[in-house]
C-alpha cells in the first residue's frame, strides 16, 4: 500500500487517513507531511515516487491538506530546492514568470470587465453606472484566488460575466447575506435562483432607462451610491429607480 500514490481525506486519529474507498488506513512510519503552500515541491514529491496527497472536501470545494510522503525524500527534495532558489538564474526565471502572470491578469481583467458590459447593456444615458459596475464586479471577482465563477475556466466568459453580475447583486443589492435559510436539500438554490429572477428584473429597467422614483428607493442605485465620485457636475445628475 506504501508504494502506491493515492488521494487520501483526513481523519481524526494522528497519522492516519481515509481511502478513496472509505477504509482507514496507517501513515507509514517513515513518512511524513509536507504542508501545502509550495507548488514546485509537492509537483516534485508527487513525481519522485510513491506518495498520499490529503484532500478534503467541503461545500463542494477541495482543499489541500498537505502530501504524505517518505520523510527522506522530503529532506532531500526540500535541500535542493532551496539550492535553486539561490540560483540567479532561478530568481531571474522566477521573476518573469510573475511578470508574465502579471500582464496576463491585466489583460484579462480588461476582458472581463468588456464582459461584463456587454451582459448588463444598460441604456446609454446610464453609462456612468454601467461602467462603475463592471468595475466594482471586475475588481471582485477576477483577483487570483478570488474563488468567484470568473476564475473558471469551464464556462465561456460571457456566461462567467453573467454568473458574476448575478452573485454581486445577490450580495449587494438583496438581502441574502441576513437570509436564514433551512438547512433543505436545494432550498438555498431555490432562493438563489429567486433573488437572481429580481435582479434580472432589476436590470431591465437599468436597459431601458426606466426612471421610477428617486435613487434612494433603488438597491442597486444604493450599493453604487457609496462608490461614486463625491462631486457630480450639475446637469449629469441621474436619478435611480424605485421597486
Amino acid at each position: 500500500m506504501p508504494n502506491e500514490t493515492r488521494e487520501v481525506r483526513p481523519f481524526s486519529k494522528p497519522r492516519h487517513v481515509l481511502s478513496a474507498d472509505a477504509r482507514v488506513l496507517a501513515v507509514p512510519a517513515d513518512w511524513e507531511l509536507l504542508p501545502p503552500g509550495d507548488a514546485a515541491l509537492s509537483r516534485r514529491i508527487k513525481q519522485d515516487g510513491p506518495s498520499w496527497t490529503v484532500i478534503e472536501l467541503k461545500g463542494g470545494k477541495r482543499f489541500s491538506r498537505g502530501i504524505w510522503a517518505p520523510a527522506a525524500r522530503i529532506a532531500a527534495l526540500q535541500r535542493e530546492r532551496a539550492g535553486e532558489c539561490q540560483d540567479p538564474a532561478y530568481q531571474r526565471k522566477l521573476e518573469a514568470g510573475r511578470l508574465r502572470r502579471a500582464t496576463g491578469q491585466i489583460a484579462y481583467a480588461a476582458e472581463f470587465r468588456a464582459a461584463v458590459l456587454a451582459f448588463l447593456n444598460f441604456h446609454p444615458s446610464r453609462r456612468v453606472d454601467a461602467e462603475l459596475m463592471a468595475r466594482l464586479i471586475t475588481d471582485h471577482a477576477v483577483p487570483v484566488g478570488s474563488g468567484t465563477v470568473a476564475r473558471t475556466q469551464r464556462i465561456p466568459l460571457e456566461q462567467r460575466a453573467e454568473a458574476a453580475t448575478i452573485a454581486w447583486m445577490r450580495h449587494q443589492t438583496t438581502g441574502y447575506d441576513n437570509m436564514v435559510i433551512p438547512l433543505v436539500k436545494g432550498r438555498r438554490r431555490e432562493v438563489r435562483r429567486m433573488l437572481a429572477q429580481r435582479s434580472l428584473q432589476l436590470l431591465a429597467h437599468y436597459r431601458q432607462n426606466d426612471v421610477i422614483r428617486v435613487a434612494t428607493t433603488c438597491p442597486l442605485a444604493s450599493a453604487l451610491a457609496p462608490h461614486r465620485e463625491k462631486t457630480v457636475a450639475p446637469g449629469n445628475v441621474q436619478m435611480g429607480l424605485g421597486f
